[in-house]
């Protein structure tokens, strides 16, 4: 899991410096453009992403505490607030889209699109690894001797958050 999660990072890491220096060279293309997006949006998305990471820790202290039962809860609580980002993240899709900003609109867009579409894809694979784990919980398969393949799901969950927390700031609020 390390090494997928390193790859991904990687990935992630030249994606979002290309961001940062195409905006270093376009400042006033990249803060027109983003006038467009509602930072209140990124913070709603932001705090659904976090959110959902307490639950999936959650989920593990309660699995090693031997509460199987609980860890499923917060598994599931963790996948509802995963839901709630990618309700958000399709409307704010669908209103960009809307309004012709779509990925050949200019390079801000351009970038806007295959950075945060990135983290889409990731947060859909999550959320399927997420529920796969609630199940495996609510079945009693993790015990708290036996959990590393739980600990090995809630840390790509993580690496997803953490992306995120790089992301907002930088294509939602930084100028």
């Amino acid at each position: 899991m390390w090494f997928f999660i390193l790859a991904e990072l990687t990935v992630f890491a030249i994606l979002i410096l290309a961001f940062a220096v195409t905006q270093v060279l376009n400042p006033e293309l990249f803060s027109e453009s983003r006038a467009a997006l509602d930072s209140s949006m990124g913070l709603a998305l932001t705090l659904s992403l976090l959110t959902s990471g307490l639950f999936a820790a959650l989920a593990v202290e309660q699995v090693r505490a031997a509460q199987s039962g609980r860890g499923s809860l917060s598994l599931v609580a963790a996948l509802a607030s995963a839901c709630v980002y990618v309700v958000l993240k399709l409307n704010e899709y669908g209103h960009l889209s809307s309004m012709g900003l779509g990925i050949e609109h200019n390079t801000f867009f351009t970038l806007y699109w295959i950075l945060t579409g990135f983290h889409f894809l990731h947060v859909l694979l999550g959320m399927v690894i997420l529920g796969w784990m609630a199940m495996r919980c609510q079945r009693g398969l993790y015990t708290g001797s036996d959990c590393a393949g739980l600990e090995s799901g809630v840390l790509y969950w993580h690496m997803v958050d953490m992306v995120w927390v790089l992301l907002f700031p930088l294509v939602y609020v930084i100028n």
